[in-house]
């Protein structure tokens, strides 16, 4: 078995008549979180719709647990067990969160079938989504939407989560919040990549870490050795971690 659950092998994207990816080389490692950084416009997002089938590769091959899924279109890639959270969040505003939450779960057609050891398991990880369980989902504020859009994505059982910036406009507590609850995910054997701006976050989850610059991954390594290593960050990232 590979150490490696994902890997991207020299993907290039096209959105019409831009060329946004310029063959990305990236490697998950299994029960790892891995962090994508990078500035604003590197091709962090435009990577994990690729991944997803969103937008397709137009060269290059993607592999997941030893399985090419590149031309593989977006359901047939979900039912492989692999979750994504855009970061638009994709929250139906006009259902309830149950009504959210029982849409993400393919084995139940009703509530009541719904796993509940690992209802109590989410909602242990995010209070907000039990809080709320009958309210409309449009009436949450936008940290609770994200915690929802998370919670949906694990109501079932994923090998791979995929989470494009969790923390965006979330208040300081909500984000600390959602750092405990990808740590425990990460403690439970799923295998996380995430793209994401705030530093912190990024210092105080990351396992192994790839930098993107102008459609192309620049840098790998551990997190820890690019926080600790200030030089990088500014050749990188343009600032200090």
């Amino acid at each position: 078995m590979s150490a490696n659950l994902l890997t991207l092998s020299g993907v290039h994207t096209h959105i019409g008549a831009y060329h946004i990816l310029h063959g990305v080389d990236l490697m998950v490692p299994r029960g790892q979180l891995t962090m994508l950084l990078g500035r604003n416009g590197a091709g962090k997002s435009t990577t994990l719709r690729t991944i997803m089938g969103l937008w397709q590769a137009s060269q290059g091959r993607i592999t997941f647990a030893g399985r090419d899924i590149t031309a593989l279109a977006t359901p047939q890639i979900a039912a492989l067990n692999i979750a994504y959270v855009p970061e638009t969040m994709g929250i139906f505003s006009d259902l309830t969160v149950k009504e959210n939450m029982l849409l993400a779960a393919r084995s139940a057609k009703r509530a009541s079938q719904m796993d509940e050891a690992r209802l109590s398991w989410i909602f242990s990880l995010f209070p907000a989504v039990e809080k709320f369980w009958n309210h409309p989902a449009g009436k949450l504020s936008g940290g609770q939407k994200q915690m929802l859009a998370v919670a949906r994505a694990i109501v079932e059982p994923r090998e791979l989560l995929i989470v494009d910036e969790p923390s965006k406009g979330l208040a300081p507590a909500i984000i600390n919040n959602m750092i405990d609850a990808f740590a425990q995910l990460k403690a439970s054997g799923v295998t996380i990549l995430l793209v994401e701006q705030n530093i912190n976050f990024a210092k105080r989850l990351g396992d192994s870490v790839a930098v993107m610059d102008n459609g192309r991954v620049v840098h790998t390594g551990t997190m820890q050795a690019l926080a600790e290593d200030e030089v990088m960050q500014r050749s990188l990232l343009g600032l200090a971690l």
